[in-house]
């Protein structure tokens, strides 16, 4: 008993960071006693009294506060430790992909059914010929989220994404909450795609598929689908038995159906040029509707606009570029195959941005060639390349459109369900998912069971589900994932080197006693205000990177503040003096982190003008995010709380960062100094 009792409280006091506690047993009772010197507020005749177990039977308030705010710090502590990343660092999986592979991966996954389908529902809905402008700027909102991401597959090439890139600045919490953002985006995206694509196949021979299973097995439920979709099912199995034989395989498969994909894309823009007329890009709705009878005149003054190029103005250009922005989502997928690239510190970074600017130039060229080959309010919203084809008398070329489609949807299926097996491998290789998910299969160098456990709930979830309303999940997800990651290459760029932060602090701890604190300390925030502005530090210290630290967090409130008066009152009296308020205030704080210094670390890739960028691009995030609030967030907090119940009733013991603590912390003396 004795002994089990001991093992115990040696991990309570391995918990307990700075509180160093002696065991002792007395009489069948166990004691805790505080080693002298050990905890610098308590004074010396308090180190030396003896303190029984439980805080009710601490007999002092004073020392009893104290003891609980110990432990309350230390539990504090364990949830914001942070992940460290030796890129030299073997992989237990196969390091075999290129940077074409990487590319051909991030263009599979992002230029997906969207070209096929939004190009042409924002174009006659929102923005007109202007679509091209739509996605021009939806192009570089996703390219600074993009960089983002890039920079940080450079300082940690390792499998995990977003995860990984929050694990090692912000804390596992912050992590597990991030990695728990992108499991959630990737099921409902790999199960909507699936969905999609045997609804598009179903439609291409005639409707058989639905027509027998709506008659003989239908859910008769509002929360589930109007029948079980087993060709989604089977395709799924598909992918998934793909993804176990092993990623060289996963890439060239995907290579195929992206370059069938590429091909009909050129096709179409060739079409376009060939076919079209620029006529269509300067509309006069007045001529339109004289040439229409009376009944058809109601409905088209509403899909005219204004006509011209913009004929829903600069509103409806910034509305579709909304929508626009998630064509983009699936690039993000490169930075989870970190450990299973030849060359991840360069192979990624250029892989993102190349992939990203290729997707620009085939939305461009399609969107471009859609409008000009049709008048944009008569374009179709569910099949628009086919109607537009027909409509200037090429209806042989719907055949191509149809197969490029489903080679489109093939490759985002493979490129959604690519990641989520490799994110749930590392968060059970970090020890905060349940360990059998770590397992790699010796000969495909593969993570099988995460894969396998990862088709099952995809595969679920598409064979019973109704998607429709679920499907904003994953952009909340993505946009969860993009927020963190930008304001995590802030924190971390400014963050001074683990080894020069030991020897700064106790520099800084010099300085402080002399007379630089005593001075603040007497003029309070005017010193302080001159230090930020006026006399920041020379080199990154702990000092900075803290000041940076709560520097964007403020930012953080400050974007979701103003994107949620901007979408939701914006038509009040006060709301555009308010918004400034909260401009001039954010740039106010962006000043004070660009006073301060940045960490001069060597990287293969750096995101430019840090820190503007990536507040740019947390800022255009935070505003997507807060125009889905009508999006199914119920749903969004009961899958947090489900992975939160798993993360604090298992990963938060099981952590291998946590154990590699206690396994460090045994070496340390209670104030952090090495033994």
């Amino acid at each position: 008993m004795n002994d089990t009792l001991y093992v115990f409280f040696c991990r309570f006091r391995r918990m307990c960071t700075g509180l160093v506690i002696k065991v002792t047993f007395a009489g069948g009772l166990c004691f805790l006693k505080r080693a002298p010197t050990k905890l610098s507020s308590l004074s010396a005749s308090q180190n030396k009294t003896e303190i029984f177990l439980g805080l009710s039977n601490v007999k002092s308030k004073a020392r009893r506060r104290q003891l609980a705010g110990a432990m309350i710090r230390a539990s504090l502590k364990r949830l914001c430790r942070v992940k460290e990343v030796d890129p030299s660092d073997d992989t237990r999986l196969l390091r075999c992909l290129n940077t074409c592979d990487l590319v051909v991966l991030g263009v599979g996954s992002t230029l997906g059914a969207g070209v096929y389908v939004v190009a042409g529902s924002v174009a006659k809905a929102a923005s007109g010929p202007a679509i091209v402008l739509s996605f021009l700027i939806a192009a570089v909102a996703s390219i600074l989220a993009g960089l983002c991401y890039a920079e940080f597959g450079a300082r940690a090439p390792k499998t995990g994404s977003a995860y990984l890139y929050t694990y090692v600045t912000a804390g596992e919490l912050l992590a597990f909450v991030t990695g728990w953002s992108l499991l959630i985006s990737y099921a409902i995206g790999t199960s909507s795609v699936a969905k999609t694509w045997s609804t598009t196949f179903d439609m291409l021979i005639g409707g058989p598929i639905r027509k027998w299973s709506v008659e003989n097995v239908p859910l008769n439920s509002d929360a589930l689908a109007e029948y079980p979709d087993f060709l989604s099912v089977v395709l799924v199995i598909i992918l998934t038995g793909l993804l176990c034989l092993g990623v060289k395989e996963s890439a060239l498969v995907g290579k195929v159906f992206t370059s069938v994909n590429m091909v009909v894309l050129i096709f179409v823009m060739v079409g376009g040029v060939l076919k079209g007329d620029l006529k269509n890009w300067s509309v006069n709705p007045d001529d339109v509707l004289a040439a229409a009878n009376s009944t058809a005149q109601l409905s088209l003054k509403k899909s005219l606009g204004a006509g011209g190029f913009m004929p829903f103005g600069w509103t409806g250009v910034f509305s579709g570029a909304a929508t626009c922005f998630y064509a983009f989502i699936g690039f993000e997928c490169i930075a989870t195959s970190g450990e299973e690239v030849k060359n991840p510190q360069k192979a990624i970074p250029v892989s993102i941005v190349s992939s990203l600017l290729i997707c620009l130039l085939m939305y461009l060229g399609v969107s471009g060639a859609l409008t000009a080959l049709m008048p944009y309010y008569l374009l179709d919203e569910r099949s628009p390349l086919p109607v537009a084809f027909s409509h200037v008398g090429w209806p042989m070329a719907t055949n191509a459109v149809a197969a490029g489609s489903l080679c489109a949807l093939s490759t985002s299926l493979l490129g959604a369900m690519f990641p989520m097996p490799r994110v749930v491998w590392a968060m059970a290789e970090d020890g905060l998912l349940f360990g059998f998910l770590r397992n790699v299969n010796e000969r495909t160098k593969t993570p099988l069971v995460a894969t396998v456990v990862s088709g099952v709930i995809a595969a679920t979830t598409a064979l019973l589900f109704n998607l429709k309303d679920l499907v904003d999940l994953m952009s909340i997800g993505a946009l969860v994932a993009y927020t963190v990651v930008a304001a995590c290459v802030v924190v971390l760029r400014y963050k001074p080197d683990r080894m020069a932060s030991y020897e700064m602090s106790a520099a800084a701890t010099d300085a402080d006693t002399e007379g630089d604190v005593g001075v603040r300390q007497k003029d309070g925030l005017s010193a302080t205000v001159r230090w930020l502005l006026l006399r920041p530090d020379k080199e990154p210290t702990p000092r900075s990177g803290f000041a940076v630290v709560v520097c964007t967090v403020i930012l953080v409130a400050l974007a979701l503040v103003f994107s949620v008066v901007a979408v939701t009152i914006r038509e009040a009296a006060w709301t555009p003096a308010f918004l400034a308020g909260v401009a001039a205030a954010s740039v106010a704080v962006t000043a004070v982190v660009w006073r301060q210094p940045q960490n001069k670390a060597k990287l293969s890739f750096k995101v430019p003008l840090v820190p503007f960028m990536p507040l740019v691009s947390m800022m255009i995030n935070t505003y997507l995010m807060v125009q889905l609030l009508t999006g199914p967030y119920l749903h969004y907090a009961t899958c947090m709380s489900i992975g939160l119940l798993i993360y604090f009733s298992y990963g938060f013991r099981h952590s291998a960062q946590g154990q590699l603590d206690r396994l460090y912390g045994n070496q340390l003396d209670g104030r952090g100094d090495q033994i």
